[in-house]
């Protein structure tokens, strides 16, 4: 007669140690959740203050942005303006540069010559955005004031210049990533089809890696419209609906710091701007980075778009 042996349970409760670390892990994540949703909080509850004063037509139909003055204005399209504009000028500097390099250290560079070009690139990630800002006030301009004798001591295109330096590591690295990642298949395939270096990585691999590449790029200009510090000191504060680098122009972030100096009383319904620039900063942001998201997880299942 066989020997019947009591049944293991495998669901045993598990050590202390472990139970303990999980708990803290939970405990984190739940503190994110709750400071995202209390920030939105913040912002919803002043926002909706601001606008029982300013009716959404003043707000959205306007193009002056004049707050801080006696005869006052709210039309914010004068901030988003300026902060479009930065934007735009970063990424058209950002984006050529950041995806050659990408190409040239996946495709050409060896092995050892990447390891080290890659976190020589990344290295432009941990200087401090006030450094840069100043970098573009103090040589920058100077050096641009003498191709454009009419361009302002403020002006949005030595900002933009500056911020499309800064955000060149995040575009270089991510689209890196994406471009090695394509299967090594691939491209035997195209060569074995007789494909040249250059025909392969122009109709194959950049097509395969588009997915990866569009979302650093989006990463990119939500860097690049929340970026503060070179826009408040080298882009200037007069907010102005205009596209013209020439000049200057303020932001939305370079507003909000200008109104959090201390000097406006909270309250107000001026101070209260700064909440309904930041909602409207917010909303643009968090569709930059749905995105953003929507095309990393196309990379993930291996999808092209």
């Amino acid at each position: 007669m066989p020997v019947t042996r009591p049944h293991k349970d495998l669901r045993s409760p598990r050590p202390l140690q472990e139970r303990l670390i999980s708990n803290v892990l939970l405990a984190c994540a739940i503190v994110s959740v709750l400071t995202t949703a209390g920030i939105i909080l913040v912002l919803l509850v002043e926002t909706v203050g601001f606008f029982r004063v300013v009716s959404f037509g003043q707000f959205f139909g306007d193009t002056e942005w004049t707050p801080l003055f006696a005869r006052k204005r709210f039309g914010i399209w004068a901030l988003i303006s300026g902060t479009v504009l930065t934007s735009a000028i970063a990424v058209a500097v950002a984006l050529p540069l950041g995806l050659l390099g990408a190409i040239y250290m996946s495709e050409y560079a060896s092995q050892r010559l990447r390891r080290v070009l890659k976190p020589a690139v990344e290295v432009l990630a941990g200087i401090p955005s006030i450094i840069y800002g100043y970098f573009a006030l103090t040589f920058v301009t100077p050096v641009l004031q003498r191709v454009i004798p009419d361009l302002a001591g403020f002006n949005a295109l030595g900002a933009g210049i500056v911020m499309g330096v800064m955000i060149l590591p995040i575009i270089a690295s991510l689209s890196e990533d994406a471009i090695y990642a394509v299967p090594d298949s691939l491209r035997e395939g195209a060569f074995a089809l007789g494909g040249g270096k250059c025909a392969v990585i122009r109709r194959v691999i950049l097509p395969t890696a588009f997915s990866g590449i569009a979302a650093s790029v989006i990463i990119g200009i939500s860097r690049a419209v929340g970026e503060t510090m070179i826009v408040a000191i080298a882009a200037g504060q007069q907010p102005r609906f205009s596209f013209d680098p020439r000049v200057a122009i303020q932001t939305m972030t370079a507003y909000i710091v200008q109104v959090s100096l201390g000097d406006t009383p909270a309250g107000t319904l001026e101070y209260r701007t700064i909440f309904a620039v930041g909602m409207t900063l917010f909303v643009f942001t968090m569709a930059l980075n749905i995105a953003s998201f929507y095309l990393r997880n196309r990379v993930m299942r291996g999808g092209v778009l």
